[in-house]
């Protein structure tokens, strides 16, 4: 499922994140933690893969379109928990 999300706001989810959830979420989907990380915009492509993001310049960073929001939708549960 695609979803549109500014730049700054995936990049608040990230920071908002417990210490670990980038290591959890890349162990729950047998992923690299890289790979996890360039979905939240980082862009280490020598030990991580690309995972379908696309940028668009604009305010607040721009907007991102997701292909997949399965790493997003992670993310958020482990924040409605902390939180």
């Amino acid at each position: 499922m695609e979803k549109k999300i500014t730049f700054n706001e995936l990049r608040k989810i990230k920071d908002s994140l417990p210490d670990g959830s980038i290591r959890q979420i890349a162990q729950e989907f047998e992923m690299e933690v890289e790979t996890v990380r360039n979905y939240f915009g980082g862009a280490n492509y020598d030990r991580g893969k690309s995972v379908g993001i696309h940028l668009e310049p604009g305010p607040n960073g721009g907007i991102v379109l997701l292909d997949d929001t399965k790493i997003l939708d992670r993310a958020q549960e482990l924040l409605a928990q902390v939180n």
